[in-house]
């Protein structure tokens, strides 16, 4: 029988005087990056008018998590987590400055807006598997599943807020005095890790002593693969990345004029945008205050096969407020089904290759949408972007179930032996 004490507290890590400013400056780092792509985007659109560099953006922000994830979580099993993450938001705060200094001297040229795009991703994909091992120093296991959920929820809120700031920044300062000042997001979390305790071994006590490479992907792979539920969440997190992805952001011009939300002034479309994000806000806390959502196989994939559910009837629908209900519980189903997964793949994974494991979970979930543009552009051709979409959803929700029952029967065959 679990007892009272051994239950995890709701809202545990925001009451920890550790973790809850870990959770808050890491919503900010997350509203500097899209702050950054608000302005950068903006003016490369304008300085360009190139297809190809929008095309290379998508690409350059989630090709490093495909390749170097991995690597990076090589990297924070061996050396203090702390660092990690600072060098990470130095480099994020390095390509806002040099963004600034490019626009402020008008010498920007194509090449080095490339260059520059490819080190912000390079500065995501760094960051990535250190923040998710600083999560376990600040959390218990039992209260990991919240922790990993709440980081979520303040990302997402941070993802939700970029654009608002960032078009503000533009609008009172200019973009290259607001590219400047995007820095300043930076600083919390860079300065926090000078006073937090945890290293993101101080609970295990674990470091790696053996040699990072960039090739341990496959021995890594090959550590893991006997246990088929945290395969089955790497594999999960995998095909929400390749089916949905990006899709429904990229889409949503094209479903804002089928719902006939393409006014002048824009407010039906920032409607569409506004509740697609803040499904993810408003569902982690609530998921979090409800308590409704346990860390396991089944509450993964229920929430990814709502998730399809609700792209497949927002690239269909023809009412407009059935596309924004649609929106709203799909940003929750998403944030439920890859926090559950995260979870999951955390605490299953071994001690001693979690950092490499949670790499390896960061270069699928993540690097794999840079597929879903590959996707949704070949099968645009074909079936036009809201025929894409909803293959995609399908796509996602006969995945999913696919993935329940491969776990399933692996689960039984395990336990008959």
């Amino acid at each position: 029988m679990t007892t009272t004490a051994s239950r995890p507290r709701r809202f545990g890590p925001l009451r920890d005087k550790h973790s809850r400013p870990y959770l808050i400056t890491a919503g900010l780092s997350m509203m500097g990056d899209n702050i950054e792509h608000v302005i950068t985007y903006w003016v490369l659109w304008q300085t360009f008018q190139s297809p190809w560099l929008v095309g290379f953006q998508v690409i350059s922000h989630w090709l490093p998590f495909l390749l170097l994830s991995v690597f990076f979580g090589g990297l924070a099993e061996k050396y203090d987590c702390r660092r990690i993450i600072q060098i990470a938001q130095g480099l994020f705060a390095l390509v806002s400055l040099a963004w600034g200094a490019l626009f402020l001297t008008g010498t920007l040229e194509m090449w080095s807006a490339c260059v520059l795009l490819v080190l912000h991703g390079c500065a995501g994909a760094l960051w990535g598997p250190a923040e998710q091992l600083m999560l376990h120093d600040f959390a218990e296991p039992r209260e990991l599943p919240s922790a990993v959920r709440l980081n979520a929820t303040f990302k997402s809120l941070g993802v939700l807020a970029g654009p608002v700031v960032g078009s503000a920044l533009m609008l009172l300062l200019g973009p290259t005095w607001g590219i400047f000042t995007n820095v300043l997001f930076y600083l919390p979390m860079t300065l926090l890790m000078l006073r937090t305790p945890f290293t993101g071994h101080t609970r295990s006590g674990l470091i790696l002593r053996d040699r990072v490479s960039i090739l341990d992907t496959g021995k890594v792979l090959r550590g893991v693969a006997g246990d088929k539920v945290l395969v089955g969440m790497i594999a999960l997190a995998g095909l929400i990345a390749v089916c949905v992805g990006s899709s429904l952001t990229v889409a949503m011009p094209n479903f804002a004029d089928t719902l006939g939300a393409g006014d002048e002034g824009g407010i039906g479309y920032g409607l569409l945008l506004f509740a697609n994000g803040i499904g993810g806000v408003v569902g982690g806390f609530l998921l979090e205050a409800t308590g409704i959502i346990k860390a396991d196989v089944r509450a993964a994939v229920v929430a990814a096969v709502m998730f399809g559910l609700t792209t497949v009837v927002v690239a269909t629908t023809t009412h407009y407020a059935v596309a924004v209900v649609a929106l709203v519980i799909g940003g929750v189903a998403n944030l439920a089904a890859t926090s559950v997964g995260q979870a999951i793949v955390q605490l299953r994974a071994p001690a001693d290759k979690r950092g490499r494991v949670v790499g390896v979970y960061g270069m699928i979930g993540s690097g794999m949408r840079t597929g879903n543009g590959i996707t949704i552009a070949g099968l645009g051709a074909l079936l036009g972007v809201s025929g894409a979409v909803a293959v995609g959803g399908i796509g996602l929700v006969l995945g999913a179930l696919a993935i329940a029952l491969l776990t399933t029967l692996q689960t039984a065959r395990s336990r008959r032996a």
